[in-house]
């Protein structure tokens, strides 16, 4: 097999099936794309992806399903997908813990390679840490306090222990549906409130069926691109470091640029009716980290342990200290 545009006569000897629910054209795939060109002409056309995208494959659980089956060797995953192969890295995606992107990137930095050993124990490799963004809440009529969350139809991504923690805090009965599911959902009134990034939001049309956004952060959404280590361990040693040096630079262009697209497609969606609702007070706000502490509490045991929930609080705490918080 010629792989085009590598300008090598070289068969490919080895391809990596990846999936995603990230659709083409956007951010998250154009990355993606340039992550494969990229270790195609560093191999001499002997390494590549055979990408899946806009959730061809069906949902995270699905993707992991077949990369079990064998069927797919490799995944672009939110933390919902983690949860069943590195339940403790949920912790990045912990309600109400992080205020900032330095506040998460020290975190990440801090704890990566504890992290990264999870996903290795998990059956994965780690090719990078791709962050989704700050999670906020959508509705179609406005949402200020914890309280107001009780009137709306909110929906839950099916089997995500963290959203269900955040929900339980606040004494809210969400309803469970795949992704997938979300937008005819939004359109037939199943629904009527949702949660994600901006640009997440912009990508998957959800913006288009709902009014309101809350500005204040659910979480920090954690991602990443994963390899079955079964997978990865077949490659030859010289193919292992082009693609897991070829990650970890790609994903973090990646994270760098859905920060970016996150602020733009904010001011895209005010642009075109969104109506940005500000907690009115103080005390609400202090309500909302409260709602936070318990609902992290309500994961010790099943996501993570209690010494690494304590040693993340403390650490973000000195580091606020030491920072006097940081710009959201």
């Amino acid at each position: 097999m010629v792989i085009p545009g590598t300008g090598s006569l070289q068969a490919q000897q080895y391809t990596i099936k990846f999936a995603t629910l990230a659709p083409e054209g956007s951010a998250w795939m154009n990355v993606m794309r340039d992550f494969d060109q990229a270790i195609r002409k560093e191999s001499g056309g002997r390494l590549g992806f055979k990408i899946y995208a806009g959730g061809v494959q069906g949902d995270e659980k699905d993707v992991l399903r077949k990369i079990k089956l064998g069927q797919l060797q490799s995944a672009g995953i939110t933390g919902v997908g983690m949860t069943s192969i590195a339940p403790k890295v949920r912790i990045l995606d912990s309600p109400f813990l992080f205020r900032s992107h330095d506040e998460s990137d020290h975190i990440s930095t801090l704890f990566g390679k504890e992290l990264d050993a999870a996903i290795e124990e998990g059956g994965y490799v780690n090719l990078g840490w791709a962050e989704v963004g700050f999670i906020y809440v959508y509705t179609n009529s406005p949402v200020r306090t914890p309280a107001d969350m009780k009137n709306v139809k909110m929906w839950m991504w099916e089997g995500d222990p963290i959203a269900e923690a955040a929900f339980k805090a606040m004494s809210i009965n969400p309803i469970s549906l795949s992704i997938t599911d979300v937008l005819t959902s939004l359109q037939t009134k199943l629904i009527d409130g949702v949660y994600t990034s901006p640009l997440a939001a912009i990508v998957l049309q959800w913006f288009t069926r709902v009014k309101y956004m809350l500005n204040t952060p659910l979480a920090n959404a954690a991602g990443a691109v994963v390899i079955s280590k079964k997978k990865f361990d077949e490659l030859p040693a010289d193919l292992q470091e082009i693609l897991v040096r070829n990650g970890r630079l790609y994903m973090k262009k990646l994270t760098a640029k859905s920060r970016e697209d996150n602020v733009k497609s904010l001011e895209t969606m005010k642009q075109n009716g969104l109506t940005i609702v500000e907690p009115p007070s103080q005390k609400d706000l202090l309500e909302y980290e409260e709602i936070g502490r318990k609902a992290r509490r309500f994961l010790v045991g099943k996501l993570f342990t209690e010494d690494l929930l304590n040693r993340v609080e403390k650490e973000l705490a000195d580091f606020r200290a030491a920072h006097s918080g940081g710009a959201k």
